[in-house]
């Protein structure tokens, strides 16, 4: 495994992250504190979904190299 890729995928979740408190924190405040009154279920089942997501766009950006 190439670190180089390792280290660009984590830079770029760094950057995705970072663009909802930039462009509208009162928004991202919202949701936040929204997030944080759901049960433990509902966000590991976001959190679940959210993996399965990931892990089907590294599958197909894989598969155009």
């Amino acid at each position: 495994m190439r670190w180089s890729i390792l280290i660009t995928a984590v830079g770029f979740l760094f950057v995705f992250e970072g663009v909802m408190p930039f462009l509208s924190p009162y928004r991202w405040r919202q949701w936040i504190q929204k997030m944080a009154t759901q049960s433990d279920r509902v966000i590991r089942i976001m959190g679940l979904v959210s993996m399965l997501v990931g892990l089907a766009l590294v599958c197909i950006a894989r598969d155009f190299y």
